[in-house]
């Protein structure tokens, strides 16, 4: 996640830089070094704020689960920790998804991959 896109996402949310460290658990200096490109946007940080907004939209609609938008045939649905924990409209949260017929080493990897995924795009 790059500054504009952190600074984006705060104000989808409708939060001051002092709101959005708050809920984050973070400092209102790192926010502001995130959105000055200062300081990368550490894995955890970009998570949370990526589930605060996908939570924010949870109301108005019913997510459907990955596995039915991607259209999963069953052998590779029920080997994935989204299906296995129920996590559909989470799937981007949970590491070692098999997306990509294979997971992810790292959330930097997995990121990237579900940034083009339909699911994640539903989300912003």
């Amino acid at each position: 996640m790059d500054s504009a896109e952190f600074t984006d996402i705060r104000k989808k949310l409708e939060k001051t830089q002092k709101e959005i460290a708050s809920l984050l658990g973070i400092s209102l200096k790192a926010v502001c070094s995130y959105e000055q490109g200062w300081r990368t946007i550490p894995a955890h940080v970009e998570r949370q704020l990526i589930f605060l907004l996908a939570r924010r939209g949870h109301r108005d609609k019913a997510n459907p689960n990955c596995w039915d938008l991607r259209k999963c045939p069953e052998e590779k649905k029920t080997k994935c920790p989204a299906w296995e924990y129920d996590a559909g409209e989470f799937c981007w949260f949970i590491n070692g998804t098999i997306c990509e017929n294979a997971t992810c080493k790292n959330w930097e990897k997995k990121i990237l991959v579900c940034k083009n995924c339909v699911v994640m795009k539903s989300i912003k």
